[in-house]
């Protein structure tokens, strides 16, 4: 069997590590698989480029931003936070979509496919499976609707779009060629979350379509825990200190909820004068520089990181895990820490509670609250019993995350999907 796994990107971002461990949990499992990537970041022969002219791919990405800037009244208000897939490559001509028997979509915006694209693909006869990462494949153009449901019947009044659009505003327009679309295709959807799936069973875009739910899988062969004092002097970072861990592609954005740390840790502070000499921040990610002096406690801000091997030694040099989004999937980042054996705390929203286990491997505090989110830390590093947290963190990334456990999953899927087009 050949699958060919479709992502924007290859390394950059959690849905590109999400499909290359898939690629390579499907390859170690007897599945030829390769990707298909606009951009490359490896030597490997599996990860196969666009090889259109870069300036072409970029003016593509513009064109995109340039139609939703004007839509937005000609402001940068939440520009990076939609998609309209008005612009793309054919890749159905390449030969590695000619070659395989299963078309496997993952993240695939900001230029890369177009909605005539996507068409084109389910058009081609091959049978076709979508993991989606966020909400964008059920809603008009927001990755994330926060409280808004409008994708449930037909998207309007954009909140996303600077003024809150109108009856025939973008998110609309662009609803309405999905609908279309999504009419006349057959597709497999995979959630990476019970949390999305349940989202996406209730969108009228995917109304009738079959949607199932498949974690992300972790290398728990690489991902593992290790000797916490060489990890932190690999990482730089002191070994007297309990240590929290924040990461994100970029720190200051806001669905990151990176003021609710702050918050709580101020509320720690005051509380527990104690951990002020005790306890230190590391945040890990674009823009880390600028929030210096924002905490009570000692403040180490690393650049995003992209390296496994770093990452490991990072996860393994923290003590705990903090997630405090607004908004969340079912984060690579939680997965990661727990396979390192490090609990985690984050919010009760999205599949954050699919994966912390209240009490058991973590917390799951109030959604938005401070004051709970403070509790959780202080609980998970001074009254819960440490070392049971970190087995049980470790244990739920082993039996419920592991390559082989996801790929079997997969697998199961492609095996039905060609069996029912064959028939």
């Amino acid at each position: 069997m050949r699958v060919l796994l479709i992502n924007t990107t290859e390394r950059t971002g959690g849905a590109a590590i999400a499909a290359h461990r898939l690629m390579e949990a499907l390859i170690n499992n007897g599945i030829k698989a390769k990707m298909l990537v606009r951009d490359k970041q490896s030597d490997q022969p599996v990860v196969v480029p666009l090889e259109a002219a870069t300036w072409r791919l970029k003016w593509k990405f513009v064109w995109e931003r340039f139609v939703i800037w004007a839509a937005n009244k000609f402001r940068r208000h939440r520009l990076f936070e939609v998609d309209i897939a008005n612009v793309g490559t054919d890749i159905t001509r390449l030969p590695e979509f000619k070659q395989a028997d299963v078309i496997h979509l993952h993240w695939v915006n900001q230029g890369f496919l177009s909605l005539e694209n996507l068409r084109r693909i389910t058009a081609s006869g091959k049978p076709v499976v979508w993991t989606m990462h966020d909400m964008w494949p059920f809603t008009g153009i927001c990755h994330y609707s926060g409280t808004c449901d409008r994708y449930k019947t037909h998207c309007h009044h954009c909140p996303v779009l600077y003024g809150g659009g109108g009856d025939d505003d973008l998110s609309a327009r662009v609803f309405a060629r999905k609908q279309k679309w999504m009419h006349e295709s057959d597709i497999t959807f995979v959630a990476c979350s019970n949390w999305l799936a349940g989202l996406a069973r209730e969108s009228s875009l995917l109304k009738n379509k079959c949607v199932v739910s498949i974690p992300n899988a972790i290398n728990v062969n690489l991902y593992h825990p290790s000797d916490k004092g060489e990890a932190r002097r690999r990482c730089g970072l002191p070994e007297d200190k309990l240590l929290i861990l924040f990461t994100a592609f970029r720190t200051t954005n806001p669905i990151k909820g990176l003021r609710y740390l702050q918050e709580a840790c101020v509320l720690l502070a005051a509380k527990h004068p104690e951990l002020k000499d005790r306890l230190g921040v590391v945040a890990v990610g674009k823009a880390g520089d600028e929030l210096a002096g924002t905490f009570p406690f000692s403040y180490y801000p690393m650049n995003y990181i992209t390296d496994e091997h770093k990452l490991v030694n990072l996860y393994n040099a923290a003590d705990l895990f903090v997630i405090p989004s607004l908004q969340d999937n079912l984060p690579n980042t939680v997965v990661e820490a727990m396979a390192c054996g490090i609990p985690c705390v984050g919010f009760n929203v999205g599949g954050l509670p699919q994966m912390i286990d209240h009490l058991h491997n973590g917390y799951i505090a109030n959604y938005c609250d401070a004051a709970d989110l403070a509790n959780g830390i202080h609980w998970a590093l001074t009254d819960g019993n440490y070392a049971e947290l970190s087995e049980m963190a470790t244990r739920k990334a082993v039996t419920a995350y592991s390559e082989r456990s996801i790929a079997r999953q997969y697998i199961d899927i492609y095996n039905k999907i060609m069996h029912s087009d064959n028939g």
